[in-house]
């Protein structure tokens, strides 16, 4: 392979074993080596952050399992490109008798229209899909695709993995250019790769590069730094700055700033982000962050949600803008999230308590002769549409999850859980 190729090109995984930080799936025991040595390959989707190896998975998969290898990006390809490759997959299935595989990178980003068009595809085995996602299949995939195919999570590389393919990296560069370069700190590359291994490869490729005609061979975090801060790209929608900018988005917002707030989503608009990703995280912020505080606030996301996907761009971007404004602007509350926290850290630690008699339900005699639901007091028949009465098993029955936060909504809702509960809350 030349030289002029990218370092991360050249190291690109040729076996299952030489990919890093995916044992459960590539392991002796793990999914995906089980089903090539059974030859059992189904549609698969791989879900995962960048640069954990989900396209050479898939890459990978073909060459073993004797299939031809057909790619297309989501980003760029229409409907029209995914018939022509389904099309000349056909034509290859006669021929060797084995369904070629058509892996697809951010199939996320396609819309239900072009994913439609691979369901009969798949159903007919005409092909074999390979899907690679940075997002939630379960958000982004139809149900239909989705329950033909087995979905596969990858890792994000530990900090053992990362330093162990900084050592590989580095290795081959001095191999490839016949340097003898040494890294004597490895966090700068760490942290700015952000656990993406693709990104951790180029930045030791870029900073390497840059010293080669000069007298330092010793890589320390300084050197780093000198030239990563150069040459940092303003944003990269495949993952380079994906995670910095979106936490910085929440952030602002979280933190009450519009003006950071709108700065760092015109970043994203700039950069040619999905749209449904950004009004999905503000999704999760008005719960997470303002909850009961503003209840108003995840309708108001939501609505932002339905409707930048019947607008689209270029006007999708005011109402992204409207509500981020608004998602800021709003009192801030996490008592929800905290309390569903909590409440699972603690049916971890407790296991299965047994629910209380009298609100288990009882659809046969002899569940009403064991007293299932017998003294079950019915709120309704009762002043006010309430009545003091047990609603945790026993055994943690003063326990409580949920704090009402310091705003005015949640100062109304405490008072009523006093006024109506006394000691209890």
């Amino acid at each position: 392979m030349s030289q002029n190729t990218p370092l991360a090109e050249r190291m690109r995984p040729k076996n299952l074993d030489e990919v890093l930080g995916q044992e459960h799936l590539t392991g002796e025991k793990g999914t995906i080596r089980k089903m090539l040595e059974n030859d059992t390959l189904n549609s698969l989707i791989l879900w995962g952050p960048p640069g954990t190896g989900k396209t050479t998975m898939a890459e990978i998969i073909s060459e073993k399992s004797g299939r031809k290898f057909f790619k297309l990006s989501a980003v760029s390809s229409g409907v029209k490109d995914v018939r022509d490759v389904i099309d000349e997959a056909k034509k290859q299935n006669l021929f060797s008798g084995k369904s070629p595989i058509l892996f697809i990178d951010e199939i996320h980003r396609f819309n239900k229209s072009q994913q439609d068009s691979l369901l009969h595809a798949v159903e007919k085995g005409w092909i074999v899909l390979i899907g690679a996602t940075t997002e939630n299949p379960s958000f982004e995939v139809v149900s239909a695709l989705l329950s033909r195919s087995q979905v596969y999570i990858l890792k994000a590389l530990s900090h053992e993995k990362l330093e162990e393919l900084i050592d590989i990296a580095l290795e081959r560069f001095n191999k490839d250019e016949k340097t003898d370069f040494t890294i004597k700190e490895k966090q700068a590359f760490i942290q700015y790769s952000g656990g993406d291994g693709r990104k951790l490869i180029n930045s030791v490729e870029l900073v390497l590069s840059q010293f080669i005609n000069s007298e330092i061979k010793e890589i320390s975090n300084d050197e780093v730094m000198e030239v990563l801060q150069e040459t940092m790209a303003l944003y990269d929608k495949n993952g380079e700055q994906h995670y910095d900018i979106i936490s910085a988005f929440i952030k602002s917002m979280r933190g009450g700033d519009p003006n950071g707030a709108v700065y760092w989503l015109a970043r994203m608009i700039a950069g040619g982000e999905d749209i449904k990703f950004i009004a999905r995280r503000m999704l999760i912020l008005a719960s997470e962050d303002i909850g009961l505080a503003n209840p108003n606030a995840l309708v108001i996301a939501n609505n932002c949600f339905q409707a930048i996907n019947v607008i689209g761009n270029p006007e999708a971007r005011i109402l992204l803008s409207e509500t981020a404004i608004y998602l800021a602007v709003s009192p801030k509350s996490n008592s929800a999230y905290m309390a569903i926290n909590d409440a699972l850290a603690f049916v971890k630690k407790t296991g299965n308590l047994p629910v209380p008699l009298h609100l288990r339900n009882a659809p046969t005699k002899l569940m009403k002769d064991l007293d299932y639901g017998k003294e079950y007091k019915y709120a309704h028949s009762y002043e006010g549409n309430f009545v003091n009465q047990d609603f945790l098993p026993e055994e943690i029955n003063e326990v409580k999850f949920y704090e009402p936060g310091n705003n005015a909504t949640e100062k109304k809702i405490y008072e009523e859980l006093k006024k109506k509960w006394s000691d209890k809350y």
